[in-house]
């Protein structure tokens, strides 16, 4: 099998699993990213060359209290996210008592693979929930308005694309093809808006730019890491496609200020 043919078809598993993980239940939907943060913490503790347990141990605990709390569980929830505070203060205090690790870096490397690799996640499972009502339509659209925005700015940066936008970390990136990734992306959040209409066309269109900019950003952070640890891709895990944080980066950085939006949106 060649590279292409095993990028489509795992890339079309991608997909699949993205849809059916939002058009599911809650359980499949924390399941799927669940899962995706797991293999995003250890291929970023590979790009760091740093192993700690404690990451794993964080993020299993706040995914699993963030389920219990939408689930009339909330005291079991408030045990789970109190324990996972203390795991990261255990760590803290266990890293400064190990005479053979740099404290600094060591707790540097930890606090950055919480930030990069777990906060976001909590922060997409928690997006369908903002208003109360399970509503994953708004995570599947935000990948739909990714893979658009990564799609047509690779497409006209190829055609038309001259200008570079950060060529010391991404030399094939252009201004135009990041102009053009957002008016595709603008003109995917109009039709989006027919099909998803819990959130209004104005939102999806905000949501879009949000995508398309941060997006872009994400995938940038994502290859100054790469460079920084001299890999092409963060893994192999994906035939075809690298690994699950080269899939994902643009949804990792930019689901903060889609969250953010979302939020001020429904309780302003």
């Amino acid at each position: 099998m060649n590279n292409f043919s095993k990028r489509l078809i795992f890339g079309i598993i991608y997909v699949l699993l993205i849809v059916i993980a939002t058009t599911t239940n809650m359980y499949v939907f924390y399941g799927l990213f669940f899962t995706f943060m797991l293999f995003s913490i250890y291929e970023f503790q590979q790009m760091l060359q740093f192993k700690s347990s404690t990451p794993y141990l964080f993020g299993i605990l706040i995914l699993l209290a963030s389920l219990f709390a939408h689930t009339n569980n909330s005291a079991i929830a408030k045990i789970l996210f109190i324990i996972s505070l203390l795991s990261v203060f255990i760590a803290f205090i266990h890293t400064l008592l190990d005479e053979k690790k740099i404290a600094v870096a060591h707790l540097g490397k930890m606090a950055l693979t919480i930030l990069y690799t777990i906060i976001p996640f909590l922060l997409i499972v928690e997006l369908p929930l903002v208003t109360n009502n399970f509503n994953p339509k708004i995570v599947l659209g935000s990948f739909i308005l990714v893979w658009s925005s990564d799609t047509f700015a690779y497409l006209v940066g190829r055609q038309f694309g001259k200008t570079k936008l950060f060529e010391r970390i991404s030399p094939k990136k252009t201004i135009e093809g990041l102009i053009g990734g957002i008016f595709f992306t603008l003109v995917t959040a109009y039709i989006l808006s027919l099909f998803f209409t819990d959130t209004s066309l104005l939102q999806w269109l905000i949501i879009s730019v949000i995508i398309s900019i941060f997006g872009v950003i994400g995938d940038l952070v994502e290859s100054m890491f790469k460079r920084q640890a001299k890999v092409k891709d963060s893994s192999n895990l994906i035939p075809g496609h690298g690994g699950f944080l080269d899939r994902l980066d643009s949804i990792i950085f930019a689901i903060p200020f889609i969250y953010a939006f979302v939020y001020l949106t429904q309780t302003l």
